[in-house]
């Protein structure tokens, strides 16, 4: 009996302990509970107002200030082809919410800034530079973008570029008057007031426009996640789209400078708050390797040979299509680009035209396009036509097609292929016997295609196709001939065409129709040729500096392949380069080799094909340790020891005032 009392009295305390428990867990419970409560109360209602606040007055927003541009010289590093001058801009920040979205109410605010833009088209009118439109007041509301659909909030709206001395003085001595506006100064974009190299140089669109170029829409993309401010493009700010101000667009830019703005719970400024500023860094400056005294000569020589040959009577005909003209100058030993021209040109100061520019904007040397919009004229780059001998005979020799002693007896054409194609030299003229040397000197069409393009087909059958190709592309055409420009156009290879037998490639290749370049792939053959074997990369850029005047890069002299080719054939290929050019060079007092070449180019008029001449020409000079060599392209010019060789003659002449052929 004890026994089961005291099971009983046991099990009855571990029910009342069990109560106890949960009577403390519910009441801790409800405790914590309370406690929560009264603090979310206390956040929302006590603390939550003044933690806004602190969070409005501690957002900082950068807004980024146009950074200042570097500049470009010429290879006397004092000359300036392109540089940024100051300017003033007036921008106003908006500290109130001005919008009235469609739909929306009228907003209290609009009435505010529709009476200062009035102000301000007041002032524009009567502090305005002379001959210049003052801004309406709906154009400047228009630029104040208060319905933020161009920039944020935060962002500073720019009304007016360019602003004239009394704008300027006016805006700086009334600014308590005009809460907002700001006076900045920025840089406008100049160029060579004698229009040197427009081309090659290039020009600037805003980064907005310019997104449809890969270069910037990938920058567009990186800008969200980029960690430096002063790499973020802003809207506004210029760009290079064209020549060496894109190519070399990052180290001309610097870096932008930055306003810190503190901005409220509506991504507006806080009104009265002071803007932290990180000024601009300027880019850095670009030493050219372009004399401006050799480019400005040979544009000239372009112009006045173009004007010659559309009154002058060449061979019984005028040239009236005679309306373009692209040459380069390149050293033989360096790459250096002395002169890029491509003629006519335009000046980089005036605002844009398209209309009026569409066809000569572009750089001739490396692009290809055509003159006019017509359809019935050849573009920039042409067919090489008889320039393409030395390099013909320089294959043969190195295939044992031929030897230096081989004879041939020129009667003035050559056949081949099963139906007797012919092919004739330049006005049909029988040549006589010729040897390697005397055929490139003499021109002969028809000892190319015997001995060279047919002799080729019969080595190598459908194969020499390839053959020729490779010896193209490592003399550069056909290929990028790696020069610090944008958008270098190949060449147009026609000698691989499908629907052609290989034994007509190579008959018609031989003597320079099968294949259209440009005048830099001309230019750095030509290199090739005075060298003997060298492919120098050619470049427009010698220096880069910082703004103190360092030095940060210096480019050295690339060569991008060699062919090894014996001595004897070398000096063989420069004998033949002696073609008669004396009306052009009478006077000239070095040795120099030389290549002229006619190409005949089928085009299209009413329906009809018409066979055009275009004049190409080849040279360096001296002919012993050259130091310069010249490629010239005149589109329709007729024959080109009448059209180009006379344009070579002065790019020599320049050269040799500035910088000596001879090297002293």
């Amino acid at each position: 009996m004890v026994r089961l009392n005291f099971k009983l009295k046991n099990t009855m305390n571990s029910k009342n302990n069990l109560h106890l428990r949960i009577n403390i867990f519910f009441f801790g419970s409800f405790l914590m509970f309370s406690v929560l409560l009264i603090r979310l109360a206390t956040l929302q209602f006590v603390d939550g107002p003044l933690l806004a606040q602190q969070e409005s007055t501690n957002v900082e927003k950068n807004t980024p200030l146009l950074p200042v541009r570097g500049t470009i010289y010429d290879s006397t590093g004092i000359t300036k082809l392109a540089y940024s001058v100051p300017a003033y801009s007036l921008y106003i920040t908006l500290y109130k919410n001005y919008s009235e979205p469609n739909g929306s109410t009228a907003n209290p605010n609009r009435e505010e800034i529709v009476e200062l833009a009035e102000k301000l088209s007041i002032a524009f009118e009567k502090y305005k530079a002379p001959g210049t439109e003052a801004l309406t007041a709906d154009e400047i509301i228009e630029v104040m973008d208060l319905e933020y659909k161009q920039a944020l909030g935060y962002t500073p709206r720019l009304i007016k570029s360019g602003l004239s001395n009394q704008e300027i003085a006016y805006f700086m001595e009334n600014a308590k008057e005009y809460p907002g506006l700001t006076v900045v100064e920025e840089t406008v974009r100049k160029y060579d007031s004698d229009t040197v190299a427009v081309q090659a140089i290039g020009y600037l669109k805003s980064f907005k426009t310019s997104k449809t170029l890969a270069k910037y829409e990938e920058i567009s993309q990186s800008n969200a996640t980029q960690a430096d401010p002063g790499l973020i493009y802003s809207e506004l700010e210029e760009v290079g789209v064209a020549g060496l101000e894109m190519q070399y667009q990052e180290y001309l830019r610097g870096k932008n400078g930055y306003l810190q703005i503190p901005i409220n719970a509506i991504n507006l400024p806080e009104e009265g708050s002071m803007a932290t500023t990180q000024p601009p860094v300027k880019g850095y400056d670009l030493i050219s390797t372009l004399s401006k005294s050799v480019q400005v000569k040979t544009e000239q020589a372009i112009l006045d040979q173009l004007d010659w040959l559309q009154r002058t009577p060449v061979s019984g005909k005028l040239h009236p299509n005679a309306k373009t003209g692209f040459a380069v100058a390149m050293e033989v030993d360096t790459g250096n680009i002395v002169a890029m021209a491509s003629m006519p040109d335009y000046d980089s100061n005036d605002a844009w035209d398209y209309e009026k520019i569409k066809y000569i904007y572009r750089n001739g040397t490396v692009e290809s396009f055509p003159q006019n919009d017509t359809g019935q004229n050849p573009e920039s780059t042409v067919l090489l036509g008889s320039t393409i001998k030395p390099l013909s005979v320089l294959i043969g020799l190195n295939e044992k097609l031929i030897t230096p002693n081989t004879s041939y007896m020129d009667q003035g054409y050559a056949e081949f292929g099963g139906d007797n194609t012919r092919v004739r030299n330049s006005g049909s003229k029988a040549l006589g016997l010729l040897k390697p040397e005397t055929a490139i000197k003499n021109s002969s069409n028809a000892f190319m295609v015997d001995l060279i393009g047919e002799k080729l087909w019969k080595k190598y059958g459908d194969d020499a196709v390839d053959v020729w190709d490779r010896y193209m592309k490592e003399f550069g055409l056909g290929v990028e001939t790696g020069v610090d420009l944008p958008r270098e156009f190949r060449g147009l290879i026609e000698y691989n065409q499908k629907n052609q037998a290989a034994l007509t490639s190579l008959a018609f290749a031989s003597f320079g129709q099968q294949g259209k370049y440009t005048a830099m792939q001309l230019a750095q053959y030509t290199v090739m040729l005075a060298n003997k074997g060298k492919r120098m990369e050619p470049h427009l850029i010698k220096e880069i500096r910082d703004s103190n005047g360092n030095i940060i890069e210096t480019t050295k002299p690339v060569v991008l392949n060699e062919v090894s080719f014996s001595d004897n054939i070398w000096n063989l290929v420069h004998r033949g380069m002696s073609t008669n050019v004396d009306a052009a060079f009478q006077g000239f007092t070095y040795d120099f080799a030389r290549k002229t070449g006619t190409s005949q180019q089928t085009i299209y008029k009413d329906g009809q094909a018409i066979n055009v001449e275009n004049g190409v020409f080849i040279a360096f000079a001296p002919r012993e340790n050259p130091k310069l060599a010249v490629a010239v392209v005149v589109p329709e010019g007729g024959y080109g020891s009448s059209s180009a060789a006379p344009i070579a003659r002065k790019i020599f002449d320049a050269y040799d005032e500035a910088f000596g052929l001879t090297g002293k």
